[in-house]
């Protein structure tokens, strides 16, 4: 009998609280989410409905109270924090609100820190990060340009290229275009959607503009800390 492959990732009736004086804040209420390898989910709500809080949980940067976190077919809870850690670092891919680039490095030079701190040969380091630049649409010249240098949306490119270089199967993407004008946000937006097929990773981006949805597979709603 055949078997449906695991989904890339699964949240099971995840509960997340937070003390708020003498009693606790619901910031997570029961929230379950399954998301298939090529699939671009997008995540809409309000500041403080508990969108950053589902990525972070996903990302197993928090622990649930209670609840599952599945990283291909894997209970993340079932591990250490030091094998949690080794999960994160090579299968999941994390585009934060702000790219967090190293001034004095080049875009290019960026994508080789990553690589040096996996321990990737210099050279096959090199061909990945080249070829990763040229498909978020930074080639050449700009490969060897500065933060300060390049747009906010080519810096954004970078922070995707960034976290696409380990192979991650689960890509979280956090209010990707909210430093950007919406011309430059939606070809961002597009620019998920064609490194999640080309690369087959399961992405969940988190937003707050309903005008940049259009190009994602599903789009799910999240207030209160409640996920429809």
């Amino acid at each position: 009998m055949n078997t449906a492959p695991a989904p890339a990732l699964a949240l099971r009736e995840v509960l997340l609280t937070f003390p708020d004086g003498d009693r606790r804040l619901t910031v997570l209420d029961r929230v379950s989410l399954t998301v298939a390898p090529g699939e671009f989910a997008a995540v809409l709500g309000p500041s403080g409905s508990g969108k950053s809080s589902l990525l972070a949980v996903a990302a197993t940067l928090l622990r649930p109270d209670s609840g599952q976190v599945l990283v291909g077919g894997q209970d993340t809870g079932a591990l250490s924090a030091k094998r949690r850690t080794a999960l994160r670092r090579g299968r999941i891919g994390i585009v934060f609100q702000q790219p967090n680039l190293l001034a004095s490095l080049t875009a290019l030079e960026q994508l080789l820190v990553v690589a040096h701190l996996a321990g990737t040969a210099p050279a096959a380091a090199r061909d990945r990060a080249v070829g990763l630049l040229d498909s978020v649409g930074l080639s050449g010249a700009k490969q060897r340009r500065r933060p300060h240098q390049l747009s906010g949306g080519e810096r954004q490119r970078v922070n995707i290229a960034r976290a696409l270089y380990p192979r991650p199967s689960v890509l979280l993407v956090d209010e990707p275009t909210s430093a950007l004008d919406h011309e430059r946000g939606a070809r961002v937006m597009a620019l998920l959607a064609e490194v999640t097929r080309e690369h087959g990773t399961a992405t969940v981006a988190v937003t707050h503009d309903r005008g940049l949805l259009d190009r994602a597979d599903r789009v799910l709603e999240m207030a209160d800390g409640r996920l429809r």
